[in-house]
């Protein structure tokens, strides 16, 4: 094993860890903020941007003490990427800049939170295009060229490690994978899939996962599969295979829509909480490994509430404060 991946493994040991929920769909569907191309990052522009990641991230954070796990807290930083950069408008440098910054506050809401732990701030890198439509497929040599600059910096600005989310090619989730590992960070692969349970590519998780396994020495830490709703893949778990020791962790949707519906809708299609900690109970028999509860598009305090509950308990009910 990588001395990266041991050492943080290490220092996290066994404990569950839960993460927050769909972050942009909170901001621009609840909070009604205009975030261009959907990128969280651009919240870093803003003077209240910081003040809002705080109040988001809290409640998830206090739920995380409740229950006595540790966080894996995501910068806002998915579509922080060079070609985003170029689509929204930034100037040159900017990104590098933002993507800075973003690690900088990420530690600094970890900081406010003391009494949960462990806490990793986790550098987040999404795919070059969209999350739904792979587009033209480059190889995983010109995928790690592209992802170097984010990882990198995000490894100097004291990431603990790199979470590719929502990948949607084989090639890119592996040229990820290698730009952490060059970056001397652990890495994360997040792959979502359509709702036949495979890559929008056509492969099958069981592909992608023993593709970027042999390809880089099993050096992803753990893989996890996000943005898509748990009856999409359920089928695919079901089938079993040694292969499903390696999934770590589930950020689902809350809708059952497809990736083409929820492309097209003008609302949020929020689901229902207590469905979903249902669900992630039942997929947890075919999961061995798995350690990292949270959401996705859709989602927010209530769904990891109700994940949290049925997988990992009902918390104890927070302790009013002394006058």
């Amino acid at each position: 094993m990588h001395p990266a991946n041991l050492q943080l493994l290490n220092r996290i040991g066994d404990a569950p860890l839960l993460t927050d929920g769909g972050l942009e769909t909170v901001l621009v569907f609840q909070q009604e903020l205009d975030l261009p191309c959907f990128a969280a990052i651009d919240l870093l522009k803003r003077t209240d941007g910081e003040t809002r990641l705080q109040a988001y991230y809290a409640p998830f954070l206090e739920l995380a003490g409740r229950h006595g796990t540790g966080f894996v807290l995501e910068t806002p930083t998915w579509r922080a990427s060079p070609d985003w950069a170029r689509e929204i408008g930034y100037r040159p440098g900017e990104i590098d800049e933002l993507n800075r910054a973003a690690v900088g506050v990420t530690r600094r809401i970890r900081d406010l939170h003391p009494d949960v732990g462990p806490t990793l701030v986790s550098g987040c890198i999404g795919p070059r295009g969209d999350g739904y439509e792979p587009g033209d497929t480059l190889s995983a040599e010109a995928y790690r060229d592209f992802h170097a600059r984010q990882a990198q910096v995000m490894a100097e600005a004291g990431a603990d490690l790199i979470s590719a989310m929502t990948m949607n090619t084989i090639e890119e989730a592996l040229g990820i994978t290698w730009a952490a590992r060059d970056a001397g960070l652990p890495a994360v692969i997040s792959f979502t899939v359509e709702t036949d349970g495979r890559l929008p590519t056509g492969d099958s998780l069981y592909k992608a996962v023993r593709t970027v396994d042999d390809a880089s020495g099993n050096y992803p830490l753990w893989f996890m599969i996000n943005c898509a709703h748990p009856t999409h893949f359920e089928s695919v778990l079901r089938d079993g295979g040694d292969w499903l020791e390696r999934i770590g962790g589930l950020r689902t949707n809350a809708s059952r829509c497809s990736h083409e519906e929820l492309d097209n809708s003008e609302v949020l299609d929020d689901g229902d909480p207590a469905e979903l900690g249902d669900d992630y109970r039942r997929l947890r028999r075919f999961l061995p490994n798995l350690r990292v509860f949270g959401g996705c598009c859709g989602t927010d305090i209530r769904h990891v509430r109700a994940i949290a509950e049925s997988c990992l308990g009902e918390a104890p009910p927070a302790r009013a404060m002394s006058a």
